[in-house]
């Protein structure tokens, strides 16, 4: 296969030829489940009962003939801090782990309505706050390209499930490269859209103003209908617009000849030997492709990853606060005093990495250090958001790698914290922004492991990078791509 074919175009096929039912579809993917989920680690609920129900009502409506809708019939999984009615969203952590919502994401209501099939509840790290899915409460995640590697995070679950077959697409999470940080680490595609183009209603916040859904598929295709099914106006969510310019599929495999692709110089500093190998041989397909490419200097991208995490310690800190033992979560029973129940429940139930980021983000909003931390801060953003405005009147999409290295070891212990962050460097900067990136795959590294190149555009400019990441997949995905013996293969 010379190129890469939409899933959820190839499972409608099947399901309207009457190839395959939906029932034995979904029960392939519940087998290969119970199969290789042990070994992965990538769900922590399987809902075989509502899957198969959902299942069952897309077989009759093929009986008779009817439509289907984009996403119906279509196997998905959801990151478990995405809320769904009567089952169990713990964001992986042990301070939810008994927390079953009352209402449903405006994300899940929408596939739901459509009778898309859903799988089960994909494995984080814990409060979405991690780089390698190995901090959830319940199990650590595998890359399915290599078991002794981590699958990236925070939602590695999503992205090892889609890798390994385990599901036709998934729904993350992406607060500074959540989606695209394990997109590129598992060789998939991971869609940040722009803020606020689809609706964040029950998704459990970890940052309130960074904070976007999106999807992760195995291909460019896949991602655009996914897209264009879910940026839906919402008035549950404030910040909501849905998609302003339409759909994007209709832009897929226009021409890019004459397209200007930005290539900042900042981007390319520190990342690894085979990650920038293959960005430049990336460069040199879109140049084939008659694209332009524009150097570009963006200094002020360099402040993104300190003030990226002020701010989201900051809103994490803030966001947290109902999760007190009483309002919702853990309840302790060793407490002499209200304070020390207010303690003793969140020592119990919060891992290491969800406490340090909420005392960071009590010291940034203490006192004088509010102005002087978390107020400047607020100052750079919006320097940020004009870099970026800048930017785009030089040209039309920003290329970079999605992450300066390939998927680590798991267990990996860095010297400092900060070596650990270091793997956001080249995704928060679109999170700050509020910008639309991707991640698609672009080649591998000496150890055979999946490399991963973003693509960036201006807000609401979702069809310029699905078309320019289509183009590339197309001209490239026998080369780039790497199949999975797992799961289900169609």
């Amino acid at each position: 296969m010379s190129e890469n074919i939409s899933k959820i175009k190839q499972i409608h096929k099947l399901l309207k030829t009457k190839q395959i039912s939906c029932k034995e579809l979904t029960s392939k993917y519940l087998d290969a489940i119970d199969k290789y989920n042990n070994t992965l680690g990538a769900y922590i609920k399987v809902t075989d009962e509502l899957a198969l129900n959902a299942a069952e009502k897309v077989d009759e409506k093929v009986k008779k003939g009817s439509e289907l809708l984009p996403l119906e019939g279509i196997p998905v999984t959801l990151k478990d801090n995405i809320s769904t009615n009567g089952i169990e969203t713990t964001c992986c952590s042990k301070m939810l782990e008994n927390y079953i919502p009352p209402f449903d994401a405006t994300c899940w209501d929408i596939i739901k309505s459509q009778n898309g099939i859903l799988l089960g509840k994909a494995n984080m790290d814990e409060f979405a706050m991690g780089c390698s899915c190995e901090t959830s409460r319940f199990c650590k995640t595998s890359n399915p390209h290599d078991l002794s590697r981590v699958p990236g995070g925070s939602s590695g679950g999503c992205s090892c499930a889609v890798s390994a077959n385990l599901a036709a697409y998934a729904l993350g999470s992406d607060t500074g490269g959540s989606i695209r940080q394990p997109a590129s680490f598992c060789g998939i595609v991971g869609f940040k859209p722009t803020y606020g183009s689809i609706s964040r209603y029950g998704l459990l916040a970890l940052a309130s103003s960074l904070d976007q859904i999106g999807p992760m598929a195995t291909s460019v295709e896949d991602a655009s209908i996914i897209y264009d099914a879910l940026s839906i106006k919402d008035e549950k969510d404030s910040t909501c617009f849905g998609n302003v310019n339409g759909p994007t599929q209709i832009h897929l495999n226009k021409d890019i000849n004459g397209m200007k692709i930005g290539l900042p110089k900042q981007y390319l500093e520190g990342i690894n030997k085979d990650v920038s190998d293959s960005i430049f041989k990336a460069i040199k397909v879109y140049e084939s492709l008659g694209a332009k490419i524009v150097p570009l200097d963006m200094p002020d991208i360099k402040y993104s990853l300190p003030i990226y995490y002020i701010l989201v310690c900051s809103e994490a800190f803030s966001n947290f606060a109902r999760l007190d033992g009483i309002r919702y979560g853990h309840r302790t029973n060793s407490y002499t005093n209200l304070e020390e129940f207010f303690s003793n429940s969140r020592e119990e139930a919060l891992g290491e990495d969800v406490k340090r980021r909420i005392l960071l983000g009590t010291y940034v909003l203490s006192g004088k250090n509010y102005e002087h931390y978390y107020k400047k801060a607020l100052k750079i953003r919006e320097t940020i958001f004009e870099t970026f405005e800048k930017a785009f009147k030089e040209c039309d999409i920003i290329l970079s790698s999605t992450v300066p290295q390939t998927a680590f070891l798991h267990n990996f212990k860095p010297e400092d914290q900060m070596e650990a962050y270091m793997t956001d460097i080249c995704t928060v900067p679109a999170n700050i922004a509020g910008i639309p990136a991707i991640s698609i795959p672009c080649g591998t590294d000496s150890n055979n492991l999946p490399i991963g190149m973003q693509l960036i555009g201006n807000s609401f400019c979702e069809s310029k990078i699905l078309n320019a990441a289509y183009k590339f997949e197309q001209a490239t995905f026998a080369k780039n791509h790497k199949s999975i013996n797992m799961g289900v293969n169609l």
